[in-house]
C-alpha cells in the first residue's frame, strides 16, 4: 500500500512517499481503506520530532485524522461491520472517563503511525462509525478538531443557554466552537485579523465580533460586550501574546479552555489574575472515544456540517503542511486520498 512516511531520520526532508505491507486485521481488529484526512497545526511539526520521546520512532506515517470504509473486520468484532464508514479515534485507548498517561500518549500521526496510508488496521474499540449525511472530507475532521472544541465547551466547559463565549480566530476548532455553542444557545463573541473572515463568522451566527488588529486591546473591547461582566468562557488558542487580554475580560470564576499556544509557549501574565478572580485555567487535549461518538450524535441531530476551506491531493501532503501554517484558511483543510 501507498503511504506518506518519515523516514530514515527526522525533518520534513525526509517526509516521503513508500510502500508497507498491506494490514491484515487479527481477532478485534478492523481494516479500514482510507478515503479523506485532515490536517491539525499538530501535524506539520511532528515529522520535526517537535513532541520528543512522545513523536514515536521511525519510520512513522503522519496526520492523526481521516475516514475510512470498513472492508474486513476480524473474529469478535462488534462495534462495526463490513461497508460502515469510520473515524480512528485519536486517542487510540481513552475510550472514557478521566485521562492518564498511557491514554494520553496512544496517539495516532505520533506516536502511532497516522491516517496518510491507503489502509489503517486499528482495534474496533479506537473507530467510530460516522452518519451518512456527512461527506467523507467533513467525516474526516471530526476525531481532533471537532472533539477538541466538544470537550471544551461540553465535557469540561459545561456550557448552558445564555452564557458569554468568545473564540479567538476562525481555525478548524474555533468554527467547531461556534457551531457547537450557537447549538447549545450560548451567546458568541469571535475575534479575528480579517474582516472577511469576520463577515464568514457572522454568516455563521456569531453574535458579536472584533477585529485583534485594529483593535490591539481587545480585551476591554471585549469585556464591554458584556456590559462589564465579562465572558463565562474563553476558547484560547494564543497562548502567551493572547492569555492576557482573555483574563481580562474572564469574567471572576470563568474557564479558559487552553487548546493552543500559536503565538508562543511562555506564561508572560499575572498569576494573581487567575487567584485572585478564581478563573479556571483548564488544559484541554483532544477528548475520549465516548465524548467523539456523544458529539457526533449531537451533530447528527442537528445536521452540522463541518467548514472544509480547501482540499488537497494524496500526494500533496507537504503542500497542505506549508498552507495549514500561513494561516490564510477558514475551516479544515483535508486530503484526498482518491
Amino acid at each position: 500500500m501507498r503511504v506518506f512516511q518519515v523516514e530514515g531520520a527526522w525533518g520534513i526532508e525526509h517526509l516521503k512517499m513508500s510502500a508497507r505491507p498491506d494490514p491484515k486485521p487479527g481477532p478485534g481488529q478492523v481494516l479500514l481503506r482510507m478515503r479523506a484526512s485532515s490536517i491539525n497545526y499538530r501535524d506539520p511539526i511532528v515529522p520535526l520530532k517537535a513532541y520528543g520521546s512522545q513523536s514515536g520512532e521511525l519510520p512513522l506515517i503522519p496526520v492523526s485524522d481521516g475516514v475510512g470504509d470498513v472492508i474486513e473486520i476480524g473474529a469478535g468484532v462488534t462495534r462495526v461491520k463490513v461497508g460502515d464508514r469510520a473515524c480512528p479515534a485519536y486517542f487510540q485507548t481513552w475510550i472514557s472517563g478521566e485521562p492518564n498517561a498511557n491514554r494520553l500518549t496512544q496517539s495516532l500521526g505520533g506516536p502511532l503511525d497516522g491516517t496518510m496510508a491507503e489502509f489503517m488496521c486499528l482495534s474496533e474499540e479506537g473507530v467510530v462509525k460516522v452518519p451518512e449525511y456527512l461527506t467523507n472530507f467533513e467525516a474526516s475532521t471530526l476525531p481532533c478538531a471537532a472533539l477538541t472544541a466538544w470537550s471544551a465547551l461540553v465535557e469540561c466547559g459545561h456550557i448552558r443557554p445564555g452564557e458569554q463565549l468568545l473564540i479567538q480566530g476562525s481555525g478548524g476548532v474555533a468554527l467547531f466552537a461556534l457551531q457547537f455553542a450557537k447549538m447549545l444557545g450560548a451567546h458568541v463573541t469571535v475575534i479575528s485579523s480579517s474582516d472577511e473572515k469576520i463577515e464568514r463568522v457572522k454568516a455563521m451566527g456569531a453574535d458579536e465580533t472584533i477585529n485583534y488588529i485594529e483593535t490591539p486591546e481587545w480585551g476591554k473591547a471585549a469585556r464591554a460586550l458584556t456590559d462589564g461582566r465579562g465572558f463565562d468562557h474563553i476558547l484560547e488558542v494564543g497562548g502567551e501574546k493572547t492569555l492576557p487580554q482573555s483574563l481580562r475580560c474572564i469574567r471572576p470564576g470563568g474557564t479558559l479552555s487552553m487548546i493552543g499556544i500559536l503565538s508562543g509557549a511562555a506564561m508572560s501574565t499575572s498569576l494573581g489574575l487567575i487567584i485572585t478572580r478564581q478563573v479556571r485555567l483548564q488544559g484541554i487535549t483532544v477528548g475520549h472515544r465516548d465524548g467523539l461518538e456523544a458529539m457526533i450524535r449531537a451533530m447528527s441531530q442537528h445536521e452540522i456540517h463541518p467548514m472544509i476551506d480547501r482540499v488537497f491531493d494524496f500526494e500533496a501532503l507537504k503542500e497542505s503542511f506549508e498552507y495549514i501554517k500561513t494561516g490564510q484558511q477558514f475551516g479544515k483543510i483535508c486530503i484526498s486520498h482518491g
